[in-house]
């Protein structure tokens, strides 16, 4: 099932895609009971496809990306946070911002929260996800290193790309991932090289902190991870997943 959230005119709603049609629901968290409205999709903006109240990502969490930085594996999964203020959905603008010099994307496979979330086991945390979607944690390289912790690096306004839609019913754990830059492929993996795979990342942070419904978790990236520039059109691809396309300004 594909989950996405849509705006027309003046309202926001979520709905379920099939085709090139959108059944409206009510609260996806709550059940995702039909409204009995149907809408073709042509008509709609796709918007992020849910609103978190706090993103918890996580660094260094593919093993060809630790060899690409030689650093050694990491024993637990180091986390950081993006806040609210950072998100933007499909087709909308990435924003360069001015006191940075290097702006780089990092495809990666985000986790939505479906439940309140808290001290749960690694078997125990799949019922707690509603679904995934793609991410891009768009990071200034330059003030992440000038800084030494990551704090203004990723938080910046807009650099929470998220979309398109929430999918259900797969397995996360070993999917293709790919992120495009002009059409030009410049990440390439799959999610089965994760050093931490999503149910240990459900289980280690609902221990550190409450996760709760509509909350995302950003399970990592892979090599590869790069600069984009003003004009650039940036694409991150997973499969069964969807595809979710940005453009810098």
């Amino acid at each position: 099932m594909q989950i996405g959230r849509f705006s027309l005119g003046d309202r926001v709603f979520h709905g379920i895609v099939e085709g090139d049609r959108v059944s409206e629901i009510y609260d996806p968290f709550e059940g995702s009971s039909p409204t009995g409205k149907v809408y073709g999709i042509d008509g709609l903006k796709v918007m992020a496809p849910c609103t978190p109240g706090k993103a918890v990502c996580v660094g260094l969490n593919y093993r060809e990306h630790a060899l690409e930085l030689g650093l050694d594996l990491p024993e637990e999964p180091v986390l950081f946070m993006k806040p609210p203020s950072a998100l933007v959905g499909p087709g909308d603008f990435i924003e360069y911002p001015e006191m940075s010099r290097r702006v780089d994307f990092e495809a990666e496979l985000a986790v939505v929260m479906g439940s309140r979330c808290k001290s749960v086991g690694v078997e125990e945390a799949p019922r707690y996800i509603l679904g995934y979607t793609c991410a891009n944690d768009v990071t200034a390289r330059d003030l992440q290193k000038k800084d030494g912790q990551w704090t203004r690096a990723k938080c910046f306004d807009t650099f929470l790309p998220l979309g398109p839609y929430i999918v259900t019913d797969i397995d996360p754990d070993k999917l293709d991932i790919t992120l495009y830059l002009n059409g030009e492929i410049k990440q390439k993996s799959n999610t089965g090289d994760l050093i931490f795979k999503t149910g240990e990342l459900v289980s280690f942070i609902s221990r550190v902190m409450t996760l709760n419904p509509g909350d995302v978790i950003l399970t990592g990236t892979p090599s590869g991870i790069g600069p984009m520039d003003r004009g650039d059109i940036v694409e991150v691809v997973i499969q069964s997943v969807g595809s979710l396309v940005n453009t810098v300004k």
